[in-house]
């Protein structure tokens, strides 16, 4: 019988947390790391090696419960253990060396930070003695991550290693979730340590997030709701990353109110349920957010009403509202909007309380209202502002290839992970999620260059699963070296870049904000995509015309073992509409080219 990598894990797990005897062992600083690793249950673990893990990788060498993944670039080991982290809920893992390792990984530290995932990033350091005398590939980790963690630890002694990385990843995975940096020195790494087993528990003085709401807060809010004569339920990627999808479901579905996902709350709430209105905020929907304009109570819970989402806030602030907020993190709280009753607390417990309070309260929404309020969110909807030209099928729509992709994929589960640009907002407005953590996809910072090493990171959280990269040709080519990496681990990915030989959404201000004066976006010199693919072993197609997109992704998903890199030639004049311009409001769109 074949024994799975999940039950090795288990089994070094729990070998990692009690110590094999009565006596403490005597162990390397590195080995303790690794150990601390397994007790965690640590599957996968990203990186690239240097001078100063060495040890930390020869430790690794010894043991064959956790993969260690070799990436091609440091930013792409980061990026696939943030990708891991958001489909799984774990927490994602990345090992670099000193100085330029962690400089390279600086891009998907703060890429994690900004969308709040749950990550340790362990860094190798120069010896303890050389710390600050500028040394060979030194330098300050804890200092230039500190505004891009949650927390940061720098390791002086090789005892502190194990409760060091109990502390890392209760941080990473407690209240709003991020990553957390822990610098290792060489000579901490290879010093020996009595090790007695890994900590059962943490506590720390200093950091108690809240979980549970208070009580008397959410029954403010059910008042609020239940009496609302135009309600909207508004909701962002703390809903996914607190597991609360279900209980979001059956509130919204007791109700019977609209709701709306942000870019990063996508597959929330089911994107093929009448009482969805689409994502909201620059490119969403004219239903979205004209309701978010125009509801008297909003209920938000895992969101932080950001610039993307509300556009300019005195538009916002133009018509009066009560707004219900519920975050674990009460810095997001009244931050860029004032709200009225503000619930700190994990969004499940606060949600499972709330739908509790629902069931027992004898009020019941106001039918004749919501009707009411049905009616005129169904007026905003038959302007159907997600319809586009289809052409005359020479030149291929971009929209059509994330449709396509969508009804073939639908039924059977389907992760995506997007770049940054126009390709990620099609894949947002026209890819339908209807289950939480299959968009993956940096919304904070919006980093170019993640699409690859997420899906590479998504494929081995889901082997079983089909894994898709929608990119643009200029996205693509920040981490295409990964290629390699997808061929060396077997992770086949499917890849569908939007090719329009533009940075497009530069291209797109550059038109409507710049009188298009179209400065360093058109890509010049573009490589065969078709024969780079091949170069790296996979399998590269050119799709140019709009009746072979079908065809392609119906033998690119027959070939499930191999990772398919599909350069679809798409329409370079296509914009991403609706579009809210910069300073203005959520209501003030524009629906397409004949707005301009």
């Amino acid at each position: 019988m074949e024994i799975s990598k999940a039950e090795i894990a288990s089994a070094a797990a729990a070998g990692a947390r009690t110590a094999s005897s009565t006596e403490p062992k005597e162990l390397m600083g590195a080995e303790v790391l690794v150990k601390s690793l397994q007790a965690e249950g640590v599957q996968f673990i990203w990186g690239y090696p240097g001078g100063a893990v060495l040890y930390i990788y020869d430790a690794f060498y010894k043991q064959d419960s956790i993969q260690h993944v070799l990436v091609r670039h440091e930013q792409a080991a980061v990026h696939a253990a943030d990708g891991y982290a958001r489909t799984t809920g774990d927490v994602g893992v990345a090992l670099v060396t000193s100085g330029p390792g962690l400089t390279n990984a600086v891009t998907g530290i703060a890429t994690a930070y900004m969308d709040s995932i749950p990550m340790v990033i362990i860094s190798g350091q120069v010896p303890t003695a050389a710390i600050g005398l500028d040394a060979f590939q030194e330098c300050d980790t804890v200092g230039i991550t500190r505004p891009i963690v949650k927390h940061n630890f720098l390791v002086k002694d090789p005892r502190d290693i194990a409760m060091t990385m109990k502390k890392a990843f209760h941080i990473a995975r407690s209240g709003r979730p991020g990553p957390v940096v822990v610098d290792i020195p060489k000579d901490v790494s290879f010093k020996k340590v009595a090790y007695a087993g890994y900590p059962e528990t943490v506590e720390m003085r200093s950091y108690n997030p809240v979980r549970k709401g208070h009580g008397g807060q959410i029954r403010k809010a059910l008042q609020l709701l239940l009496g609302a004569k135009r309600p909207y339920i508004y909701t962002g990627g703390g809903v996914l990353l607190g597991n609360a999808s279900n209980e979001l479901r059956t509130l919204v579905d007791m109700l019977g109110y609209p709701v709306t996902n942000t870019l990063m709350g996508l597959g929330a709430y089911p994107a093929s349920d009448r009482k969805f209105l689409g994502m909201l905020g620059m490119h969403g929907t004219w239903e979205a957010n004209n309701a978010m304009q125009h509801c008297d109570v909003l209920l938000a819970v895992g969101a932080r009403f950001d610039d993307r989402v509300i556009g300019n806030p005195k538009h916002f602030a133009q018509n009066e509202r009560k707004i219900i907020h519920i975050d674990i993190d009460p810095s997001s709280i009244s931050k860029r909007v004032k709200v009225d009753v503000p619930i700190v607390g994990d969004v499940k417990d606060v949600l499972t309380e709330l739908i509790a309070m629902v069931k027992e309260s004898a009020l019941r929404p106001d039918a004749q209202a919501l009707a009411s309020w049905w009616e005129t969110i169904e007026g905003w909807r038959g302007r159907d502002c997600l319809r586009y030209e289809h052409g005359d099928g020479d030149v291929i729509k971009p929209q059509y290839v994330v449709e396509t992709l969508w009804n073939m994929t639908k039924d059977v589960e389907t992760y995506i992970t997007s770049d940054v640009g126009q390709h990620q907002m099609w894949a947002a407005q026209y890819y339908r999620f209807d289950e939480p953590r299959r968009w993956i996809n940096s919304g904070g910072l919006g980093t170019m260059g993640v699409g690859i090493p997420y899906a590479m990171g998504v494929k081995l959280a889901k082997p079983e699963s089909e894994v898709f990269c929608i990119t643009g040709e200029g996205s693509v080519q920040m981490c295409i070296q990964e290629l390699s990496t997808c061929l060396q681990y077997n992770t086949p990915i499917k890849i569908c870049s939007l090719n329009n030989r533009y940075l497009g959404m530069v291209r797109q201000w550059q038109e409507i904000e710049y009188s298009g004066r179209y400065s360093h976006s058109y890509m010049d010199a573009l490589p065969n995509f078709v024969k780079l693919a091949e170069a790296y072993g996979h399998v590269g197609m050119l799709i140019e015309h709009a009746k072979d997109v079908e065809p392609a992704l119906r033998e690119a998903r027959k070939l499930k073992d191999r990772t398919v890199f599909m350069d679809f030639r798409t329409d370079p004049t296509e914009n991403v509409f609706p579009m809210v311009q910069a300073g203005k409001g959520i209501t003030e769109m524009l629906l397409g080219s004949e707005d301009l």
